[in-house]
């Protein structure tokens, strides 16, 4: 790599709406299943998404196979547009 490489952007696609929905759904079901086996779901989510490791999602309810199915990037650009979109309603 030569220094070039720090003088540009790199473009970033984002994916269809079906995937996003997906991911939304996903998260969802997750979430709620972390919930209610009184876990915190937002840790062990951030446990997952930087790790990789499904031991940090619970396996009640599918939840640790339910979070697999899509990869780690498509739910955190889900997580990334939802902040987003709020906060620039509140721009």
């Amino acid at each position: 790599m030569g220094k070039d490489n720090f003088d540009h952007t790199m473009r970033f696609n984002v994916k269809a709406e079906e995937e996003t929905n997906e991911a939304k759904l996903v998260l969802k079901d997750v979430y709620e299943a972390l919930r209610e086996k009184g876990y915190n779901p937002i840790n062990q989510l951030v446990g997952y998404l930087l790790s990789g490791d499904p031991a940090f999602i619970t396996s009640y309810k599918n939840a640790r196979s339910t979070v697999r199915r899509l990869e780690r990037d498509e739910l955190m650009e889900e997580l990334v547009r939802v902040y987003l979109d709020e906060l620039e309603k509140e721009w």
